[in-house]
């Protein structure tokens, strides 16, 4: 009776392996091979070549991208450098980057591993970056302040919470003042594999300020991207592994209400707004298994899509692009600014098309 009993139980859990690996496989898209969609007036950005991962363009047409992140599980094509913030000016007729000078005597510049960002200008046209940083695989929000003429950023504060354990992205809504979202419940790297193995829909959008700090929204298969519509009415947030984007209002007291959800294809990662037209633009991952298990092989495509009146009952979602990972592996990011598109990555180089 006994043997029986443990044969019983060895073939319940060979059943719920399968499930949970058809379910994960599912979930990570593992079976998907991009179809090209091509741009015609596309080059690489020289002096990127170790992720992109975000990116947001101002509306002078600065653009500031986060460079070098180290993640668990994620490939590293400089694994011993700290990571850096880079500066594009689009007004130029050929833009490259700059690395930004990072000041501030409490910042150690050795362990930064930059992630999402966001920035805000105040009423003076004071530009403030804040920035989901990961020292020794911690999560704090380091918040500086631009300083253009000296193309330098002044490190004015950094951001811990037991609400904010294992951040991805943000939207600033003020110097310090953000929607953030966690991708993880746990901190161990090992816990975190089988969370995300499991499929634990445990991820959450923390609303934060000096003063009050909460959870707005949850239940996430690993919350990722989030933006705000241009008149601050609604919120976007990607949930990577379960291929959606929500829509949330937004209310006076800053708590959010769901309205609706998309589906899509692919693994949607960062959301830009064009801020004109008021469409997301999201840089997305078609097979997420290639992705948390690189093989130069078979590399990780890239995809960005477009999505128009998102609001309406039937928005349109368009592929602006698709490549297969020759040009360019695992895009997270893409952003619009007069006619001009750059496209990010989680660790390799980064695009500059002209649309």
């Amino acid at each position: 009776m006994a043997k029986l009993l443990v044969l019983l139980l060895l073939h319940l859990g060979i059943l719920l392996f399968r499930d949970h690996r058809s379910s994960y496989q599912t979930r990570m898209n593992a079976f998907r091979e991009v179809e090209p969609v091509d741009l015609p007036n596309c080059n690489l950005i020289k002096g990127i070549e170790a992720g992109s991962e975000d990116l947001e363009i101002l509306p002078n047409g600065l653009a500031f991208i986060s460079s070098g992140l180290k993640y668990p599980g994620i490939k590293s094509f400089e694994p011993d450098k700290p990571g850096k913030i880079l500066l594009m000016d689009l007004n130029e007729e050929n833009p490259t980057v700059l690395e930004l000078r990072i000041t501030g005597s409490t910042f150690d510049l050795s362990s930064f591993n930059p992630h999402g960002l966001s920035t805000f200008t105040d009423e003076d046209n004071t530009v403030y970056l804040l920035v989901v940083n990961h020292p020794d695989v911690k999560s704090t929000v380091e918040l500086f302040k631009f300083q253009e003429d000296e193309k330098s950023l002044l490190h004015l504060k950094t951001i811990r919470h037991e609400l904010l354990p294992n951040l991805n992205d943000l939207v600033a809504l003020g110097p310090e003042q953000f929607y953030a979202t966690n991708d993880h419940y746990f901190v161990d790297p090992y816990l975190r594999s089988w969370e995300l193995y499991l499929g634990l829909a445990w991820s959450n959008v923390v609303y934060y300020t000096p003063n009050e700090v909460r959870v707005v929204a949850d239940g996430f298969d690993l919350a990722n991207g989030i933006n705000i519509s241009p008149d601050g009415k609604y919120v976007y947030i990607a949930e990577l592994m379960a291929h959606k984007i929500h829509v949330y209002e937004k209310h006076a007291n800053w708590t959010l209400t769901p309205l609706k959800s998309l589906d899509f294809n692919t693994l949607v990662d960062n959301i830009s707004m064009d801020p004109v037209t008021g469409d997301l633009w999201v840089g997305c991952h078609p097979n997420g298994m290639k992705i948390f298990f690189y093989d130069p092989e078979n590399l990780p495509a890239s995809e960005v899509l477009q999505i128009q009146n998102i609001l309406t009952e039937e928005p349109r979602v368009t592929v602006v692009y698709a490549e297969n990972g020759t040009v360019l592996q695992g895009s997270t990011v893409a952003s619009v600014y007069k006619g001009q598109l750059l496209i990010g990555t989680v660790f390799h180089k980064a695009l500059y098309c002209k649309l």
